[in-house]
């Protein structure tokens, strides 16, 4: 299946995310408006306003489910869920189970979408989506400032709790900016590349920064410290994928995350998290990258294994 982006508007498939050596580079998301408490950014924080479209396989995506759950804004903002399977025309919408269709504008295609938003579009047709019902347009598809809306500006709607606490502030974005590259984006840069060179570059600095966060993970509970923070969750969604595809699918094999004490303990823990669980869907995961990325796995053979149990007890309450 070839993966698929929008150029002016219309539909391709001829596109490709790699340099002349072989890298993997991704293209950066082009809507980035920001929803506020108070509409100071003329987006104003409202319960039934906002939509938003994700797929349960993608990291990305999962992200701003968990912090959707997390801060108990599940009847705040609505929710569509894609297929798993990319078909020739992206992400589409199916009544597959773990699937929710678009009850919003009634789109077959995510592209739909971002053609509603911009109908010259030019760029990539990703989730994570937030959708506003109102201006009928994209707000943003960056993960990373969609969970910080959740998480700071739904506070008249949301559970109190609290994933971004004034303290932490700066060793929070410190620590999402530090494994952003290696480890979020590292697993595609590894799993992507077409040459040698690109992969060896990847794959090595993928596990320097797992052996980094291992050492660290040994001597504190969570990555920042004592408490669960927006850090966490986003290493949580590449540690959770990572034994089931990017070991195998990916080539990132030099060791899995099980053969980590601590970030296996830490996998577990932050899993058992309340609320998390539920967010978490294996066979949409392993559907999605074995299906959908024909040309790593052409004969989109879905393998059985491996089991992991991430219910087992760990050991996390010593900290």
């Amino acid at each position: 299946m070839a993966l698929g982006m929008l150029v002016n508007g219309q539909w391709t498939t001829e596109w490709t995310e790699r340099d002349t050596s072989g890298k993997f580079n991704r293209m950066p998301t082009r809507f980035r408006d920001r929803i506020t408490a108070d509409g100071s950014s003329g987006f104003k924080a409202e319960a039934d306003r906002y939509h938003l479209y994700i797929s349960l396989a993608c990291p990305w995506a999962h992200r701003t489910l968990i912090m959707r759950q997390l801060k108990g804004l599940e009847d705040v903002i609505g929710l569509s869920i894609v297929d798993p399977i990319l078909t020739d025309q992206g992400w589409g919408f199916s009544d597959q189970p773990g699937c929710i269709p678009d009850s919003v504008n009634q789109a077959h295609y995510l592209q739909e979408i971002y053609l509603k938003a911009k109908s010259d579009y030019t760029g990539r047709v990703t989730v994570p989506v937030l959708w506003d019902k109102q201006t009928q347009t994209i707000i943003n598809n960056e993960s990373r400032e969609i969970i910080r809306m959740f998480d700071l500006e739904f506070t008249a709607y949301a559970k109190p709790v609290d994933f971004y606490p004034q303290d932490l502030r700066e060793t929070i974005d410190q620590t999402i900016d530090a494994i952003y590259m290696p480890i979020n984006n590292g697993v595609y840069r590894s799993g992507f590349a077409t040459s040698q060179a690109a992969y060896d570059e990847a794959v090595t600095e993928l596990f320097q920064q797992l052996d980094h966060w291992e050492t660290v993970l040994g001597q504190q509970r969570y990555l920042c410290g004592d408490c669960l923070t927006e850090a966490d969750i986003c290493m949580f969604t590449t540690l959770l994928r990572f034994d089931a595809v990017y070991h195998g699918h990916f080539k990132c094999n030099l060791r899995r995350i099980i053969d980590y004490p601590s970030l296996w303990n830490y996998l577990k823990d932050v899993y058992q998290y309340p609320g998390i669980a539920a967010t978490c869907n294996l066979d949409h995961i392993k559907r999605h990258y074995y299906g959908s990325h024909t040309q790593i796995n052409p004969t989109r053979i879905v393998p059985k294994g491996p089991v992991i149990n991430f219910n087992e007890p760990h050991d996390r309450d010593r900290f």
